[in-house]
């Protein structure tokens, strides 16, 4: 379907910070001005094994797409970083300032010159298969997931067993998606073993359709319980260690600040993995990186949502008509003071605006997130610079506008259709609605607000 084409154009500038103020020159050179820009904004993703498409790695690899990127930055339809950085701010902020952009076009326009090549700064260097750096941990799926290409979007669940030789501590879990144009959302948990007891999890399906009458079913045809007899029959579940949806990485605190314990023996159970309609069959063999750390959990951080699924109702109920553009509110009063670290607003392809902030109990606003253009092609994990305190009592707004006319090309219908949440895997589709912004959190102590997030 449309919403999933064009992903080397789309993740042209996929990484892009520009901490350090670019100093504008008449005549810019690749070797001094542009290569700088190119590989610390384009070539992070822009390499082989990644999602761009294409390398940006050399002069002649940006020479060969000279003209694309001055189009895609001077519209600054690139980089893909959809919050509006007038509203409020975030660590690895992609947006190019005025001057990168301009020394991009002169570039260009003045016939891509090279300059001294000895000046050039080497490529960076990458590990093939993450956007971090080598994982301590890769644990690659049993069997590869046949995708049938009936044109229906469809649900699964699957089991990434484990056994390492140690107790130790993760940092964060990277799912890396094969099929990156279909896999759409991923939510998962891990699963703990006590050594002491007897488990045959290794054997067992490791893959069958997401049936949520037959949950428990399942679990026992992957031999998730214990195989003892004895009581607990399940192990411990650590819930929503992995994640994903398009442009999604994992959030990474610095220590000191969340991760989890993770057991020698264990699982990582794939509650439902959502892959988009496909035209052909295909296989997916999507892995996840694990990466582990040294220092112990001190500050542990949870996770909530408001909207769908979440802890709050949504109001008007959330029935979006045919030829109509509405908007819809939620909102939850925190019980304690919190300090909030990430942000993930979530819509499907008729979202149009997203905006989220709190009011606390004395009337003040505390900005959050603005969203001015929905793009349900990058849903980040925002991380705040520095945690913000909301105090015991604040009210957390999330209001979402939803255009399902046919003016809106990515409306899957044409022409329109009343569009639901409908019920449990059918909100999930493509072409139903979601409305949810997930936040994680920790518990507020004095000083958090100047904590840097930057890891």
């Amino acid at each position: 379907m449309k919403f999933f084409f064009r992903w080397s154009c789309l993740l042209l500038l996929a990484a892009c910070n520009s901490n350090e103020p670019v100093k504008e020159v008449a005549a810019p050179v690749w070797s001094e001005h542009i290569a700088p820009i190119i590989f610390k904004n384009c070539s992070p993703c822009h390499r082989p094994g990644e999602a761009g498409g294409f390398s940006l790695l050399t002069f002649h690899d940006a020479v060969k797409r000279a003209r694309l990127i001055r189009f895609v930055t001077t519209t600054r339809y690139m980089p893909p970083w959809p919050a509006d950085p007038a509203y409020s701010h975030f660590i690895n902020e992609r947006v190019l300032s005025d001057t990168e952009i301009a020394q991009i076009s002169k570039w260009v326009e003045q016939g891509t010159p090279r300059g001294d090549s000895t000046k050039e700064p080497r490529p960076p260097g990458f590990f093939r298969g993450s956007v971090f750096r080598q994982p301590d941990l890769v644990i690659r799926p049993q069997q590869p997931m046949k995708i049938i290409g009936n044109g229906t979007d469809a649900f699964y669940v699957l089991k990434y067993p484990y056994s390492i030789s140690r107790d130790t501590i993760v940092d964060f879990v990277e799912f890396v998606p094969n099929q990156r144009k279909l896999v759409h959302h991923v939510n998962g948990h891990l699963v703990s073993y006590d050594a002491k007891r007897q488990f045959n999890y290794e054997t067992g399906i490791s893959q069958t359709t997401d049936d949520r009458s037959k949950m428990m079913t399942i679990y026992e045809q992957m031999h998730v319980p214990y195989s003892d007899g004895k009581n607990p029959r399940f192990p411990m579940l650590t819930p929503n260690t992995i994640y994903y949806l398009p442009g999604y990485e994992p959030p990474a605190y610095p220590n000191g600040i969340g991760g989890y314990y993770l057991r020698k023996n264990g699982l990582f159970l794939i509650n439902n993995i959502h892959y988009g309609p496909s035209a052909v069959d295909t296989y997916d063999s999507s892995y996840i990186n694990v990466f582990f750390r040294k220092d112990p959990v001190t500050r542990p951080v949870s996770e909530s949502q408001l909207g769908t699924f979440g802890l709050s109702t949504i109001e008007p109920e959330f029935i979006i008509p045919a030829n109509s553009v509405k908007t819809f509110t939620t909102s939850y009063r925190v019980p304690d003071a919190i300090s909030l670290l990430s942000l993930n607003p979530h819509m499907h392809l008729i979202g149009k605006t997203f905006l989220s902030f709190a009011i606390t109990p004395q009337g003040d606003t505390i900005r959050l997130i603005r969203i001015n253009k929905w793009d349900f092609r990058w849903q980040y994990y925002y991380t705040f610079k520095n945690p913000v305190k909301l105090p015991s009592g604040s009210v957390i707004y999330a209001v979402g506008t939803f255009d399902n006319t046919s003016a809106n090309p990515n409306n899957p219908f044409q022409p329109p259709r009343l569009i639901t949440q409908g019920s449990g895997n059918e909100s999930m589709k493509t072409s139903e609605e979601m409305f949810q912004l997930m936040y994680t959190f920790m518990p507020y102590r004095p000083g958090d607000e100047q904590l840097p997030l930057v890891k």
